[in-house]
């Protein structure tokens, strides 16, 4: 069975990844970054003992190779690197800074372009004629474009054209990817996530991204002024693109299982979530009374609601989206739920993650206490 290379490892998504891998007996090279704090082995250990409740043995099939990104060679001997590109191979590159603003630019094209540059270089030199490069991107790298975002590529733009400069560093990252599809023959495919949530199926979730920021957010500010009304510049008819983990899970294996899979893929929900049910979600869960309007003015916000929408810098450029994906690629190779995520399964989801909340909100006090 091929060896599935996995860069980033410690991340949501490819730590649950790898956790499939695991079981349908798949070798697994986890490249991530080590720090003064965790060693890279203990930062995939931890992820994949939180994804199996507490409990993880990694067995003889998982190697963890602390790398650096942007390094020459990810900073690995070239025996090291020889052992890691061995025999037949497909390279997963999540690695990326989620960062979206402008002090952090550097950062953010740092990560997401140079470090696929890289990434790339690295793969061109131990890659063999059986190996395979998927990009891991977002759906949002359709940016502020209206209408269908296709499964195809797109060219450049100024920052103007998105809402962020992750979105932005992702469409160009993207392009890194094409050129050398055509400049140097690489066999490299591009995987787009829209926002990825929790298990649809048990509502477990290990995320505070997205929606569960928000929770996280409304959560903190309910228990510090409980039962007060916060108007919220939402427009509640407005939908999320929310996609279950397990499902992503099930697509990536299938992009593993396949021989050929098409260039470019968007994992995305068919059907979005409203934000009138999100909002509402997060209300019954917690004391305090959420109002979503359309128009809402800095001057006319009480000193609550400024505090929530300085806090929803990020959120708040998704809260009025309606996007459209074109699913055609990923619909040839897989077949696509229409209701993947529904409103029940978001709202299984948010009470699983305010649960988490209060207990470790709980187990905060009682060590305060002691």
């Amino acid at each position: 069975m091929k060896r599935i290379i996995v860069n980033g490892a410690n991340g949501y998504v490819a730590s649950n990844f790898i956790n499939q891998l695991l079981m349908d007996d798949y070798e697994v090279v986890a490249l991530v970054r080590g720090s003064a704090k965790m060693s890279a082995e203990d930062r995939v250990h931890a992820a994949l003992s939180e994804i199996n409740g507490g409990v993880f043995d990694k067995g003889e099939r998982l190697k963890v190779c602390s790398y650096s990104l942007t390094d020459e060679n990810f900073a690995l001997t070239n025996e090291q690197l020889q052992e890691i590109f061995n025999g037949v191979f497909d390279y997963y590159h999540f690695a990326a800074s989620l960062k979206y603003d402008f002090k952090s630019r550097d950062q953010i094209f740092a990560t997401n372009i140079d470090g696929v540059k890289n990434s790339l270089k690295v793969y061109r030199k131990y890659s063999n004629d059986n190996s395979r490069f998927f990009f891991i991107s977002t759906a949002y790298s359709c940016g502020n474009r209206e209408g269908l975002f296709q499964e195809k590529f797109y060219d450049n733009e100024e920052i103007s054209g998105f809402r962020n400069y992750y979105e932005q560093s992702k469409r160009f990252a993207e392009n890194v990817i094409k050129d050398s599809i055509e400049k140097e023959g690489v066999k490299a495919h591009i995987i787009r996530l829209s926002q990825v949530v929790g298990n649809s199926d048990t509502g477990v979730t290990n995320t505070d991204y997205g929606i569960f920021d928000f929770a996280k957010r409304m959560y903190g500010l309910a228990h510090r002024y409980p039962n007060e009304t916060v108007r919220l510049k939402v427009d509640p008819q407005a939908t999320q693109n929310l996609i279950p983990i397990n499902t992503v899970v099930r697509y990536l294996m299938k992009t593993v299982q396949l021989e050929e899979v098409p260039g470019i893929m968007n994992f995305i929900a068919k059907q979005s979530v409203k934000n009138s049910h999100i909002i509402g979600c997060v209300t019954e869960l917690m004391p305090i009374n959420i109002v979503p309007v359309v128009e809402l003015k800095k001057e006319e916000m009480t000193s609550i609601e400024r505090l929530v929408s300085v806090g929803m810098s990020f959120t708040g450029r998704y809260v009025d989206t309606r996007l459209s994906f074109d699913t055609s690629n990923l619909e040839s190779i897989v077949a696509v739920d229409d209701h993947i995520t529904d409103e029940e399964s978001i709202t299984k989801m948010l009470s699983h993650f305010v649960g988490k909340l209060s207990v470790h909100k709980k187990e905060k006090s009682i060590s305060v206490a002691s």
